[in-house]
C-alpha cells in the first residue's frame, strides 16, 4: 500500500478549464455532498492545484487497487512522514479511517454527518453558473440550458450521445430499483405522488418488495436525485416530486410536457438559492418568508395571468401576499392589482436576479 500511496502523492492532478461555482472551498475541513457528475471532484482538484504540490494527498477511494485494511494501517503514518497538510478522500467509503491532518476533505453522494466537517452541498449547475460555459448571453443560452441541463459534462457531448451518456451514468451509480424509480419519476415530474403510488405502478410489471422500494425511494431523496416538496402547512399531504436535473426527463422518457419541465427548472433555481418554499392549492410555489407566490407560466400573457389572479384573490388576501411573480419564457411586464405587486419575468432574467 505504501507504493500506491507514493504514486497518489507524486501524481500531478489535472482538470480542464475550471469555471467558478457558487460553492467554494476555503481552509476548513469539509464533507462535500452531491450526485454523480455534479462537479465534486473538479471542485476539489481546483482547490488542491492552488496549493503546494507536496502539501496534499488526493485519494480516489473508488480506485480498485486500494486495499482498505492496508490503507487504514498505513495512511496516518504516510501523512505524518510526508507532512501532508491536506488529505482528500474523493468518493469516500465509510470503512476508511481518517488521518490526523490540518485539513480533511471527503466527497460523497451520501451525507455521513461528521460533526468535525463542514458540509458543502453541490448541485448541478444553476442557470447563472451555466452561463459561464456559453459564448453569448442571449436567447440561445436559455435554449441550450433547456437542452443540456446542469451537468457541465454535457457541453462536450454531441446531441446523439447525451441521453445514452446519462443513462449509463445513472445505471453505474444507482442500483436497479433506484434506477427504475427514477425512470418513473421522470414520467411524473412536477406532480404529486407518493412512494406507495410508485410501488403500485411498478409492481404491475415486476415482482418487487414494498420495503425495498421504500428504502430505494428514500435513498434517491437523501442523495438528492429527486426532491420532494411539501404542501404548505400540510406536512403529511402527498408531496410533489422534482428531478435533480431536467436533462433526466429527456434521457429517461419519451413523454413530453414542457409545462412540467419548466416548473422543475423554476424549482431547482429556488432550491439552489436556499429559498424556503412550498406548493399549495392552485399555487406552484409559495415563499412564506418573502410573502410571495411564484407561478410557472411559460407562455402567459396579461389576459391569462389576470384570470389566474382572479381565482387566487382569496389566497392572496388570506396569506397577505405582497408579490406575485409569473415566470415566463420571454414575456415581461406588470399588472395592476389592489393587494400585491404582480410581475411577469422571463426565466433568464428571474433566475439571475436578486
Amino acid at each position: 500500500m505504501e507504493i500506491l500511496l507514493e504514486e497518489f502523492y507524486k501524481t500531478d492532478l489535472y482538470i480542464d478549464k475550471f469555471h467558478q461555482r457558487k460553492v467554494f472551498i476555503e481552509d476548513n475541513s469539509y464533507q462535500i455532498n452531491g450526485i454523480s457528475q455534479s462537479g465534486k471532484s473538479k471542485l476539489v482538484k481546483n482547490y488542491l492545484l492552488s496549493l503546494k504540490k507536496n502539501s496534499y494527498l488526493y485519494i480516489d477511494c473508488s480506485d480498485i487497487r486500494i486495499d482498505i485494511e492496508k490503507l487504514n494501517s498505513s495512511l496516518a503514518s504516510f501523512c505524518n512522514k510526508n507532512r501532508v497538510d491536506v488529505l482528500v478522500l474523493d468518493n469516500y467509503i465509510p470503512s476508511i479511517k481518517f488521518a490526523n491532518v490540518s485539513q480533511l476533505i471527503i466527497t460523497s453522494e451520501i451525507h455521513y454527518g461528521f460533526g468535525m466537517l463542514e458540509t458543502l452541498q453541490l448541485y448541478p449547475l444553476d442557470y447563472e453558473e451555466f452561463l459561464a460555459y456559453e459564448h453569448k448571453y442571449d436567447s440561445s443560452a436559455l435554449n441550450h440550458f433547456f437542452q443540456l441541463g446542469g451537468f457541465a459534462h454535457m457541453q462536450k457531448l454531441h446531441a446523439d450521445t447525451r441521453s445514452i451518456y446519462i443513462q449509463k451514468m445513472l445505471k453505474y451509480t444507482l442500483n436497479e430499483m433506484e434506477f427504475d424509480i427514477l425512470v418513473f419519476c421522470a414520467k411524473i415530474m412536477s406532480q404529486k405522488v407518493s412512494a406507495f403510488t410508485i410501488y403500485e405502478r411498478l409492481k404491475q410489471n415486476r415482482k418487487i418488495s414494498k420495503d425495498k422500494l421504500y428504502k430505494s425511494f428514500e435513498s434517491l431523496n437523501s442523495k438528492k436525485y429527486i426532491h420532494l416538496l411539501e404542501k404548505f402547512n400540510h406536512s403529511r399531504a402527498t408531496k410533489k416530486i422534482y428531478l435533480c436535473d431536467t436533462s433526466l426527463k429527456t434521457a429517461l422518457t419519451i413523454e413530453k410536457n414542457f409545462g412540467r419541465l419548466f416548473e422543475n427548472m423554476v424549482f431547482l433555481e429556488l432550491l439552489k438559492s436556499n429559498i424556503e418554499c412550498y406548493y399549495d392549492d392552485d399555487v406552484d410555489f409559495y415563499l412564506p418568508n418573502a410573502e410571495e407566490i411564484i407561478l410557472c407560466k411559460p407562455f402567459a400573457d396579461e389576459r391569462s395571468l389576470f384570470k389566474k389572479l382572479e381565482s387566487l384573490e382569496a389566497y392572496i388576501f388570506t396569506h397577505s401576499i405582497k408579490k406575485v411573480t409569473a415566470v415566463t419564457m420571454n414575456k415581461e411586464g406588470s399588472i395592476s392589482h389592489p393587494f400585491s405587486e404582480v410581475e411577469m419575468l422571463p426565466f433568464d432574467i428571474w433566475a439571475i436576479g436578486d
